[in-house]
């Protein structure tokens, strides 16, 4: 690893200036992703700004509309675990719990788990071409060992996923991220956060240099009552998803009455498709018509040599969680899903 030095910013000003005025100066919180990154030398910093101490987002608050505002340097564990996340937005608890291990959970801020890299092969290889950390040096995934990338969204430039479990659910909840900057504050919707790779895939979302992710706040349709996280993956702990689905259902006498889902593990950002949710409302919650709707998911899927089998786990992921959300019991340790 390189050597850098280490400021501490007690306020915003204070880190938008170090980063500003550094040589590839780099925010650092809980730092579970980026110091692997500087350790494989694909991010170099001149210096590390600690942005722990900034006041306030820290916190999980109610807002006036009945939502919830989670603090950025909340840490991951403690917001899966806080009662108001667990009464009235399990899926994000279940999700948050899903990923990685309780060491990094306990570190990682829901902030910087919206700020992931991708966890392609190729990316963390110095030695292969990827235009992720090298623009135009060309994608090794697409004619190399390519399991575990992307189906949906890809372009001629890149094929990685990206690994957040939380981002999912959030993306399902209809989540806003709010941010600030030198230029002051702005919020944008969740769907608009992350990009898809197109032809600068170097660019993983739309902060804008030196910005900062200050809080999340999720609207105060939880789906308590009818939701799953099924995440489908290589072995059953600290593994990333190979297919992953968040579900949120509204039930009123026997129809549904709205619906979310949004995939995992398939894409360059957490995937939902619209027309798939609005085809559900008002229909009967049967394994034919989520079946039907995970159709229209996975419609336009492009498969590679070695991930043709993500469509259909896909499809079936889709259906089986959406099941499982009809009975939020059947995702404890033990249970058999409902199909």
């Amino acid at each position: 690893m390189n050597n850098f030095s280490y400021i501490k910013a007690n306020d915003l000003p204070t880190a938008f200036g170090h980063v500003r005025l550094g040589d590839a100066a780099k925010y650092i919180a809980g730092g579970t992703n980026l110091i692997d990154l500087m350790k494989y030398n694909l991010t170099k910093a001149s210096s590390l700004v600690d942005i722990n101490h900034l006041v306030g987002n820290h916190d999980i608050e109610e807002l006036p509309d009945g939502g919830l505002r989670l603090g950025a340097f909340v840490r991951n564990a403690a917001t899966a675990y806080h009662p108001l996340v667990e009464e009235r937005y399990p899926l994000l608890s279940r999700a948050i719990l899903a990923g990685a291990s309780a060491q990094i959970r306990n570190m990682a801020t829901n902030g910087g788990n919206l700020l992931q890299r991708t966890r392609c092969y190729y990316f963390y290889d110095a030695n292969t071409p990827c235009n992720k950390r090298e623009p135009g040096s060309g994608c090794s995934a697409i004619l190399g060992y390519n399991r575990i990338m992307a189906i949906l969204g890809t372009s001629e430039s890149c094929i990685a996923v990206f690994p957040s479990d939380m981002c999912v659910a959030l993306a399902a909840l209809d989540a806003v991220v709010n941010i600030s900057g030198e230029d002051g504050e702005r919020s944008l919707a969740f769907a608009d956060f992350h990009r898809l790779p197109g032809d600068t895939p170097e660019l993983d979302n739309n902060l804008k240099p030196g910005e900062i992710i200050t809080s999340i706040d999720i609207p105060q349709k939880g789906f308590a009552r009818n939701y799953s996280y099924l995440k489908l993956r290589d072995r059953n702990s600290y593994a990333f998803a190979l297919v992953s689905v968040a579900t949120g259902l509204e039930l009123e006498n026997g129809l549904i009455k709205d619906a979310r889902i949004a995939l995992g593990g398939v894409a360059h950002k957490p995937w939902r498709v619209k027309e798939a949710e609005d085809f559900l409302k008002e229909k009967e919650p049967s394994a034919e018509n989520f079946a039907q709707a995970a159709e229209i998911i996975l419609f336009g899927a492009k498969v590679f040599e070695y991930n043709s089998f993500k469509v259909e786990l896909a499809k079936r992921a889709i259906v089986r969680n959406c099941m499982m959300a009809l009975n939020p019991e059947s995702q404890l340790p033990g249970a058999q899903p409902s199909a």
